[in-house]
């Protein structure tokens, strides 16, 4: 019997860590950084968690960095399940599970901010494209999304190698794709202390905007937050509408 409830308690604590939002981002980090070493080691560099200063000296944490002869691709993962819905240019998306949704920041956006990172930190070095994918787990399924810029990709997690292949036209020689590279390892923050300050400074964002929301003020410009009626319905959003599109999660 104590062997029984030794295994459930087991059982419970690992249901309870792979259940954690940070778990769960990096296992979907582990699996695609998995599938990028099948890539020819020939044509194409991978960086993994590429941790850098911003041009306004905060941080950015990268996902997958990919450097080839075709350019540079910069990759953001989900590890999401459900319904996802979402346009290119929407501040927030939703993951509908069942009757449940939820939103959460336009991965477009995030991995802009990424690539601005990157291009700030190779100003001197690189002046081609750059192409964002964003790859969601297959636990999820991809609905009604609005992308119109040539260099986004959002796709499945099992359709990244094929997509970052369809993009073969040569626009640099070997020798480039060594000086970028070594310009990024250079700048990776590779110190635990700095990586922790990056997951403070996320958090107490998260709390400022919170903090504001619950005092129904607009955490981007400083308006007030009403309810509001939109094409699908009742949402909470800024006043100040259209210069200030900030919304929050659907309201019941």
């Amino acid at each position: 019997m104590f062997e029984y409830y030794l295994f459930l308690s087991i059982v419970i604590v690992i249901g309870i860590i792979f259940g954690l939002p940070t778990v769960k981002g990096r296992i979907g980090e582990a699996k695609v950084s998995f599938l990028l070493k099948r890539l020819d080691p020939e044509e194409y560099t991978v960086v993994n968690d590429l941790l850098i200063k911003t041009a306004d000296n905060k941080t950015a944490q990268i996902d997958h960095v990919v450097i080839s002869r075709y350019g540079i691709f910069v990759i953001e993962t989900k590890n999401y399940k459900g319904w996802i819905f979402g346009s290119e240019r929407s501040k927030y998306w939703t993951q509908t599970i069942y009757k449940s949704k939820e939103k959460f920041f336009n991965p477009i956006w995030q991995n802009y901010g990424h690539i601005k990172a990157i291009e700030n930190a190779l100003s001197n070095t690189y002046t081609g494209p750059y192409y964002s994918f964003i790859v969601f787990s297959s636990k999820s399924t991809l609905k009604k999304l609005d992308i119109q810029s040539d260099n986004v990709e959002v796709m499945y997690t099992l359709h990244l190698l094929k997509t970052i292949k369809k993009y073969n036209q040569p626009i640099m020689n070997t020798q480039q794709v060594k000086s970028i590279l070594a310009k990024l390892i250079n700048l990776n923050i590779d110190d635990k202390k700095e990586m922790k300050n990056h997951v403070k400074e996320i958090r107490e964002t998260g709390k400022r905007v919170k903090d504001s929301v619950k005092a129904n003020v607009c955490p981007k410009c400083g308006g007030s937050l009403v309810k509001r009626k939109g094409k699908y319905g009742f949402f909470t959003g800024c006043t100040n509408f259209p210069k200030c599109r900030f919304i929050v999660k659907k309201a019941n």
